[in-house]
């Protein structure tokens, strides 16, 4: 238990974990919440099982991975388990997103909702580094092992 907590008191830990802590805080919270004119929890659900075509199970388990990750990376708390239960996600988003191509909507030319993987590529990244070093410093992670 120590060595999945261990962290230095780095700011690489630190910034790389707030920097996608906060990041998911507002996808996280429209899917679970409705905030920031999210679909909530139900909203969500549907589309996931429906046009998405998830299994019940896994669309809930997504929705919670991304909440409790996020809720984990921001607390500094479990960093590596976080960052692996969201790397697990984001890849399964990039099978989802492979279709759309690697470019992000940037110019509007795919339909309203259709994305590429970049963005997604870029949380793997962080998610690798973060799995490596830690929390690092202000994580709980530090200081339960201090």
């Amino acid at each position: 238990m120590t060595q999945l907590l261990a962290t230095d008191n780095s700011w690489t830990g630190l910034v790389l974990r707030l920097t996608v802590g906060i990041v998911l805080f507002p996808h996280a919270t429209q899917k679970m919440f409705g905030w920031f004119n999210g679909p909530g929890l139900s909203g969500e659900m549907k589309f996931m099982t429906g046009p998405a075509g998830l299994p019940v199970f896994i669309a809930i388990l997504a929705i919670i991975i991304e909440c409790a990750g996020m809720a984990m990376l921001l607390a500094g708390v479990g960093t590596r388990v976080a960052a692996m239960g969201i790397f697990v996600l984001f890849t399964g988003m990039i099978s989802f997103h492979w279709k759309n191509g690697f470019f992000m909507n940037w110019f509007g030319k795919l339909p309203a909702g259709q994305e590429g993987f970049e963005y997604h590529l870029l949380v793997l990244g962080i998610c690798i580094v973060l799995f490596i070093v830690g929390g690092g410093r202000y994580s709980v992670d530090q200081w339960l092992t201090d």
